[in-house]
């Protein structure tokens, strides 16, 4: 296919992606709500208390990132439970009438910009809380006797106008009341509707002019891009996969049969079996998290590896213990290339 010009058509300049590109390697934070109910998909009707790390200690988690050589880091502040890991003005149901009190995403976005890691917010577009008439991938399993898978439910999902304007609000709020974010993270975007999607895609862009938007594509290999489910997107996410092809990523491509953009990619997994800690979930062995490192890197993509901290707040000394490994062993192999090229 022949490009239309060197620079593409996605919104941002290809100097900014490719500058984005060059962080690589990045730390996904999974934590809250979900981290105190025990499930990935927190139900949305516990009580706010729940909530209650004893022990928060933020800048642990930044820390363990810098330290395992990842130079940009993501946050769950609203997963698909709808506690919000930030004191909201838009509900009760936040940080703000937990058991612990501490606006995470400050804290958060305070720790990175002292330790030199770019921060980025995800937000998930599944509610179970608020929900102002919407159809969640839960209420499908629900109505079908939990028979269906969430990728079924999804189907089905959808979100009200009233929903999106709260989703708009909210984001608002976290746009632009914690500085610079880096990455804007929004999950299951295909619950929005992709007029509403393109004006938020758009909105975000002016309350922050340089974040990289992900839209979240899911699963796959990142050889098929399905854009009625994910654009407008700065970046092709791959949820627990690595890129398909030994040639590399395919960055440049065409949206509705016109203009090429160019479109870096991201693949997000996790360092053990879950996204949120549980109790007994142990990390990958060192030679698969290499062996999925340098897949991923070598394929051009950048790979955001998920931590979930405990109940505590804290992460555990085992993933703690497993990123050092990692780094060590990633710093061992690039300093043999270099010396036997």
């Amino acid at each position: 296919m022949k490009k239309t010009a060197i620079t593409g058509n996605q919104r941002l300049s290809l100097k900014k992606l490719q500058s984005w590109e060059t962080l690589g390697y990045g730390m996904f934070i999974h934590f809250g709500m979900s981290t105190f109910e025990g499930t990935e998909q927190a139900s949305g009707t516990k009580p706010s208390a729940l909530y209650a790390p004893d022990k928060l200690d933020v800048d642990q988690w930044v820390s363990i990132a810098r330290d395992a050589g990842m130079k940009y880091a993501v946050l769950t502040a609203k997963h698909s439970g709808g506690h919000c890991l930030w004191p909201s003005r838009l509900t009760d149901y936040n940080v703000g009438t937990s058991g612990n009190k501490t606006d995470v995403v400050e804290a958060f976005v305070t720790a990175c910009e002292k330790r030199g890691v770019l921060p980025g917010l995800y937000y998930c577009s599944w509610d179970n809380r608020h929900k102002f008439g919407s159809f969640t991938a839960t209420d499908h399993i629900n109505l079908m006797g939990g028979r269906m898978d969430q990728c079924d439910g999804m189907r089905e999902a959808f979100t009200t106008r009233v929903y999106q304007d709260f989703q708009t609000a909210q984001l608002e709020e976290l746009l632009t009341g914690y500085g610079k974010i880096a990455q804007v993270w929004i999950d299951i975007p295909i619950v929005l509707p992709c007029d509403y999607r393109s004006d938020l895609y758009h909105q975000i862009a002016a309350w922050q002019p340089d974040t990289v938007i992900t839209m979240n594509h899911g699963y796959g290999d990142g050889s098929k891009f399905i854009a009625n489910n994910t654009w407008p997107t700065d970046v092709i996410t791959i949820e627990r996969g690595l890129p398909g092809s030994l040639t590399g990523c395919n960055k440049w491509r065409e949206i509705d049969g016109v203009k090429d953009y160019y479109l870096p990619y991201e693949v997000c997994d996790t360092l053990g079996k879950e996204w949120f800690h549980v109790k007994g979930d142990r990390p990958r062995s060192d030679d698969e998290l290499l062996g999925m490192y340098l897949v991923t890197r070598s394929r051009g993509a950048n790979l955001l590896l998920d931590v979930g901290p405990d109940k505590h707040g804290l992460i555990p000394r085992q993933m703690q213990e497993a990123l050092a490994r990692l780094r060590h062993n990633i710093d061992h192999l690039q300093s043999f290339r270099k010396t036997h090229p």
